[in-house]
């Protein structure tokens, strides 16, 4: 049987390779050191409160190139859950923009058309249009997520319905609260995507004041800080629209 050879190695060799790992090692120090201190010498992006620094931004604008173009497709579906696996505790995250003395009788959506007009649309309105849900596992930038189960209009047939073809050719959709105090920008292929919808609804019951009464957004291939609650204003363009988080250093894409 063989056995395993000693190999006697000298106090010279392992002073020696004990000095070649400190160098390498400091050698790594060193160049995290040198990265860090360029980074902080690079400009802001210009967004609102600075942002981040532009070399980071470029890094997230590739991502999203990357993820939008080869992942994501009209075809590339949320996984969807039955009624009985969401959760009746939904958990409440983010109330920018939902001011407590909010009038639910006044609420208007407020859709900025291509040529100016405005086109204002009651809760009714919307409606009136044929109802869809979804119940899928929410997901937040927070690491927490939920099983939830929400109902209201697909956000293509609202298009189809109130003739905002021209408008949905766009590139993206802007939506903001009635205060205008969060705002999101949403790439126009997810806007249009199939499980993205006008919610109304919430485990079967009209949205509560703090989901964003009387109408939000679901948008299951985005992360939760674009589902705005309680839209107030939507509005399309060509050029990204402004988006709160996104101005704070998020990644504007947002994708699942």
């Amino acid at each position: 049987m063989k056995t395993l050879e000693e190999k006697t190695v000298s106090k010279k060799a392992v002073l020696w390779r004990t000095l070649i790992s400190f160098f390498f090692l400091f050698l790594f120090f060193g160049a995290c050191w040198w990265s860090w201190s360029w980074l902080h010498k690079q400009p802001f992006d210009g967004s609102f409160g600075q942002g981040v620094r532009q070399p980071l931004r470029n890094v997230l604008n590739t991502n999203e190139k990357i993820f939008s173009g080869i992942t994501f497709s009209k075809n590339h579906l949320s996984k969807t859950y039955p009624i009985s696996a969401a959760t009746k505790n939904v958990r409440f995250n983010g109330g920018l923009g939902l001011k407590s003395d909010f009038d639910s009788a006044s609420w208007r959506l407020n859709v900025i058309k291509k040529n100016g007009d405005t086109l204002q649309l009651t809760l009714d309105n919307i409606k009136k249009l044929p109802r869809t849900e979804i119940c899928f596992n929410f997901k937040c930038i927070e690491g927490w997520n939920q099983i939830t189960w929400w109902a209201g209009v697909k956000f293509s047939d609202f298009v189809k319905a109130y003739g905002l073809d021209n408008e949905s050719s766009m590139k993206y959709l802007g939506l903001s609260t009635p205060d205008e105090e969060y705002y999101v920008g949403i790439d126009m292929p997810s806007a249009m995507h199939p499980q993205t919808i006008l919610c109304y609804e919430l485990n079967g019951q009209p949205l509560p004041l703090k989901e964003g009464y009387p109408l939000r957004l679901i948008i299951p291939v985005k992360y939760g800080i674009k589902h705005l609650k309680r839209i107030g204003y939507m509005y399309f363009d060509n050029k990204r629209p402004k988006d709160y988080w996104f101005e704070q250093g998020y990644d504007y894409y947002s994708g699942l």
